[in-house]
C-alpha cells in the first residue's frame, strides 16, 4: 500500500506531503488547480512515461526549473524519482539505483483518464497500449518483452529502409522478434484470461465486455517476416507482428461492439474492464487512479462505481471538479481540495463526517 508522497517541483506543485490510508482518496478542485497532478506523480511510481507520456522536463515547475523529485512509502520499501533539467529520469529503491520495470513488481498501477473515452472508436494505437498497461499489471516483465521486440523491429526497418538485401543481416533480428513476440502474446492472452475470469460472476452496475485480440500476427512470426521480406521492404517498415495488434470489445448484454455503442455505454464498459483488471488483481498491491471519472456518469452509476470501488481489494484515488460529485461516497473516502494562489497548487484535508 502506498502510505505517504512527497512531491518536490512537480508541475504546480512546489512541495507537498501526502498521507494515505485504506480509504478512496477524492481529490477536487477547479479546473487549472493541480488536483490531477498527484495522481501523475502516482503513476510515475511505476514504469512509464505518466498519465499524459510527457517529457521530464515538462513535469517541472516553470518558474524554478530546478528539476522535480517524488519520495513515496509502499509497503515499507522507499521509492524516489527524479530528474534534474536536461537529465533522464532516475529511480531509487531503498536507496539503490534500480530500473524502472522494478516499480512494477511494488505497485500494479491500473488508471483511466478523459482522454480514453474515446478508446473504442479510435485507432488501434491507442487500445493496443491499454491492452499492454493491462498485461503488465499481470506481467511485469512484460515490459522487458516489448522493449526488446521494439529494438530489434527498429533495426529491421533500417535495413529494410536502407534496402539491404543481405539475408545474413536480418536473420538475427528476425529471429528475435520471433522469441519476443511469442512473450509478448502469451503475455496478453494470460492477461485477458485474468480479466475475463473477473468480470463471470460479478455483481456490478457496469456492462461486461466480451474482449478480444486482433491482427496479432502469425504464430511462426520469424519465418513469415523471412518470407515477407520484399514487402516489408516497399513499405519501408515490418507489416505483421504483435505490434500491429488490437483489442477488441463487444457489450456482451447486447451483443454490439464498442465502437457502435452510445457515449454512455463506451464509458460504462471501460470503466467494466478497468474495475475487472483491478478485481483479478486483489492482493497484488493494486493502486487504481480515475480521473475525472465522474463526469459523464449519473448519480446512481456514481453511487454504484463507489460501492464498487469500496469493495476492492484496491487503494484508489480520484478527482472530481466539486466536493459533490463524492456525496454518495460519503465518510468511506479521504478528501483532499485542491487550490490555486499565485500560480501554485494548495492541497487542504478535508474533514467529512
Amino acid at each position: 500500500m502506498l502510505t505517504d508522497l512527497t512531491l518536490l517541483q512537480f508541475r504546480s506543485h512546489r512541495r507537498v506531503g501526502l498521507q494515505f490510508d485504506r480509504r478512496p482518496v477524492a481529490i477536487y478542485g477547479p479546473d487549472g488547480a493541480g488536483k490531477t497532478n498527484p495522481l501523475g506523480a502516482i503513476l510515475l511510481l511505476s514504469p512509464g512515461r505518466g498519465l499524459r507520456r510527457a517529457a521530464s522536463e515538462d513535469l517541472m515547475r516553470r518558474d524554478e526549473a530546478v528539476g522535480w523529485k517524488l519520495r513515496a512509502t509502499v509497503d515499507g520499501h522507499e521509492i524516489e524519482t527524479s530528474a534534474l533539467p536536461g537529465q533522464p529520469r532516475e529511480v531509487l529503491v531503498d536507496g539503490k539505483v534500480a530500473r524502472q520495470v522494478a516499480l512494477g513488481r511494488l505497485l500494479r498501477v491500473l488508471w483511466l483518464v478523459p482522454a480514453m473515452d474515446r478508446l473504442w472508436i479510435e485507432g488501434a494505437e491507442g487500445r493496443r497500449r491499454f491492452l499492454d498497461r493491462m498485461t503488465l499489471s499481470f506481467v511485469p516483465d512484460h515490459a522487458d518483452a516489448t522493449l526488446a521486440y521494439e529494438k530489434a523491429m527498429r533495426d529491421r526497418n533500417r535495413l529494410l529502409k536502407d534496402m539491404v538485401r543481405d539475408a545474413h543481416w536480418y536473420g538475427a533480428l528476425e529471429a528475435r522478434m520471433g522469441e519476443e513476440a511469442q512473450r509478448i502474446m502469451a503475455n496478453r492472452a494470460l492477461a485477458l484470461e485474468h480479466v475475463r475470469a473477473a468480470q463471470e460472476g460479478a455483481a456490478t452496475a457496469f456492462p461486461a465486455a466480451t474482449l478480444g485480440i486482433e491482427n496479432q500476427g502469425p504464430a511462426d512470426l520469424a519465418a513469415a517476416l523471412a518470407e515477407g521480406r520484399a514487402r516489408d521492404m516497399a513499405a519501408g517498415r515490418t507489416l505483421e507482428g504483435p505490434h500491429r495488434a488490437d483489442l477488441g470489445a463487444v457489450f456482451a448484454a447486447k451483443d454490439m461492439p464498442a465502437a457502435h455503442c452510445s457515449t454512455g455505454e463506451q464509458k460504462a464498459l471501460l470503466i467494466s474492464v478497468i474495475l475487472a483488471n483491478a478485481r483479478a488483481l486483489a492482493g497484488e498491491g493494486v493502486v487504481l487512479l480515475l480521473d475525472e471519472v465522474a463526469a459523464h456518469l449519473d448519480a446512481d452509476r456514481r453511487a454504484a462505481l463507489y460501492d464498487e470501488i469500496c469493495a476492492l481489494d484496491a487503494q484508489t484515488f480520484m478527482t472530481g471538479t466539486g466536493a459533490e460529485l463524492f456525496d454518495s461516497l460519503g465518510p468511506r473516502g479521504y478528501y483532499l481540495e485542491v487550490t490555486e494562489s499565485g500560480g501554485t497548487s494548495v492541497v487542504r484535508v478535508e474533514d467529512r463526517p
